[in-house]
């Protein structure tokens, strides 16, 4: 039966800096409970990860990062859905950072902008000014598993600790993927 640890070795993220994202790492003190697990990084992708490791789809959430603009500004957000559901990006999200145009951001601004690597892009750690926009049903779904902030390991943390993450909001944004 898939879980959210799957069938990983989890330890401490604060006892395995190595396995985590420089900005990650920084800040994962503050994180209670948060673990880290050690993966293939040719597994990073959730479809894979949870093929491959016994986790639960429905326990692994994504952190998207979209660039909002308007009136010549742009500003970064990072929304986390579960694996099984769909942000509106263009509409729930759009409205709720007051933008008139939202995309995703390009890989090369997401990485740079976050020190994290493409695939791994994490909650935990990103820019103080970034708002984290966190769905309804990953708030819900008590653990969970995230990106790291690289490729090569997961963490899995209460989805109350990331409402608790600064400028975290709980939001209704998405839907079931089906």
């Amino acid at each position: 039966m898939p879980t959210p640890r799957g069938t990983l070795a989890w330890t401490a993220a604060t006892e395995r800096p190595d396995l985590l994202a420089p900005p990650v790492a920084a800040v994962a003190a503050s994180v209670p409970g948060l673990l880290v697990a050690e993966i293939d990084p040719g597994l990073a992708d959730t479809a894979a990860l949870c093929d491959a490791y016994d986790v639960d789809l429905a326990k692994s959430a994504n952190c998207v990062v979209v660039a909002a603009r308007r009136a010549g500004v742009t500003t970064y957000a990072a929304v986390m859905v579960l694996a099984t559901h769909r942000a509106d990006i263009n509409g729930v999200v759009r409205r709720h950072l007051g933008a008139r145009k939202i995309s995703f951001a390009p890989m090369e601004d997401a990485v740079s902008l976050t020190g994290m690597e493409f695939g791994g892009i994490t909650p935990v750690g990103l820019p103080d000014d970034w708002a984290v926009l966190v769905d309804d049903a990953v708030a819900e779904a008590g653990e969970v598993c995230i990106g790291s902030g690289v490729r090569r390991s997961k963490l899995v943390v209460e989805a109350a600790a990331l409402l608790a993450l600064p400028h975290a909001e709980r939001l209704a944004l998405a839907s079931h993927a089906g």
